[in-house]
């Protein structure tokens, strides 16, 4: 999810062929005599009029050389075409049938809620767009819920990491109303930017200044009283060390408050070093190593895995896929690393996003799935709805019905 509300928005997953056999070109003939007429005694018949019919021969037997070239160049096209295009399909559909497969089975009992999901809400909650009773109305959907933090957004921060107070005027508000209306839920503010990792415009993490300006960010919407700090940075290219030191300086903030820190996450290679291919290919990386994973997972009390946007056509695919990511985030977060696996409450269909299949019921039965295959009994695990303003009673639904019980 970038820093813009989908549809206003913030957070928002296989390729060159051989050519074919080549053909031999045509060989030459050698001109036969002509027949029947003598040619004057001792004069040699004309090679231009020797069994070709006369003047116009020669030329006649270079069309036909020249249609049957390119008759065959089109031929070696084609094939290359078609070697190309197999190549190109069958390391797809393979994967594809993988994804299918693994979206199949029955998740194991008690892969429920451990009431520790969380949700991103949208800017109006903080601009003076919402007031009591929209958080009264809100209160009373999450009671019945295992959402225990929200991630609000705050930001988005300037591009050199400083953030202007006139963007949150009614944070004090929303803190103490989330405290008074929903005890035990924690409120905290989601900074984001677009960085200047695929553009010339955006937060440049190489510099020094602009980290520290980050963290004094941090510092003050901690003042104000959230719970905590989500940083949503993309696109945020695997292996960056900018971004892991920027998370060590905003980490020893948030300990010293005792607050949150928690990250939104772009999805695990679903192949190893994918991220490089994809780059390669597409100039956008979009996933990240799991070992770059894992370090991150290291760094802070939260990560959230934005498991949507994920290109998949189907609901099974879709399903299978979170299925993968869910296993994958296991694997390499600590068991003291609350993870959270995104789930759409948004609507779109774009190329990244087809909303008949990135579902929410398809989405919490492949986190199920992952869960029981990889880490059942992990405790610090929950799910992370994205986003308040986009969601449908049949989002709710099937968040209720699918992993609350």
């Amino acid at each position: 999810m970038a820093d813009t509300e989908p549809g206003n928005t913030e957070p928002r997953s296989t390729e060159p062929g051989n050519t074919g056999p080549r053909s031999t070109e045509p060989g030459s003939t050698e001109p036969k005599a002509a027949d029947g007429e003598d040619g004057p005694p001792g004069a040699p018949a004309s090679d231009d009029e020797s069994g070709t019919g006369g003047a116009g021969g020669n030329r006649d037997a270079e069309g036909e050389a020249e249609a049957t070239r390119r008759t065959r160049r089109r031929t070696r096209i084609r094939r290359t075409a078609i070697a190309v295009l197999l190549v190109l399909l069958v390391p797809l559909l393979t994967a594809e049938t993988a994804l299918r497969v693994n979206y199949m089975g029955d998740p194991a009992d008690g892969t429920y809620t451990r009431n520790r999901d969380a949700m991103w809400l949208g800017h109006a909650w903080v601009d003076g767009r919402k007031d009591d009773a929209d958080l009264a109305a809100f209160a009373r959907r999450v009671k019945a819920t295992g959402i225990r933090d929200l991630y609000v957004h705050t930001g988005p921060m300037e591009h050199d990491g400083t953030l202007p107070k006139s963007l949150y005027p009614r944070a004090r508000w929303l803190v103490d109303a989330v405290h008074r209306e929903l005890p035990g839920v924690r409120v905290q503010a989601f900074l984001g930017d677009v960085l200047a990792t695929e553009s010339p415009d955006g937060m440049r993490l190489e510099k020094p200044a602009t980290r520290a300006a980050v963290v004094d960010s941090a510092r003050q919407v901690l003042d104000v009283g959230y719970d905590g700090v989500h940083l949503d940075l993309e696109p945020l290219h695997s292996g960056d060390g900018d971004y892991l030191s920027l998370l060590d300086d905003v980490r020893a903030v948030t300990r010293a408050r005792d607050a949150q820190l928690s990250v939104a996450a772009h999805q695990i290679d679903p192949l190893p070093g994918f991220h490089s291919f994809w780059g390669t290919v597409a100039g956008h990386p979009k996933w990240w190593s799991q070992e770059f994973f894992g370090q991150v997972a290291r760094r802070v009390d939260q990560i959230a895995v934005m498991s949507y946007d994920t290109m998949q056509p189907l609901e099974s695919l879709y399903g299978g896929y979170v299925a993968q990511q869910t296993s994958l985030a296991l694997e390499v977060t600590p068991p003291t690393t609350h993870l959270l696996m995104g789930l759409p409450f948004y609507h779109e269909n774009r190329f990244g996003h087809w909303n008949h299949a990135e579902t929410v019921a398809a989405a919490v039965r492949g986190v199920r799935l992952g869960l029981s295959r990889t880490d059942a009994d992990r405790e610090r695990f929950g799910v992370a709805a994205y986003i308040d303003f986009a969601a449908t009673e049949q989002d709710w639904a099937s968040y209720r019905d699918g992993w609350v019980r």
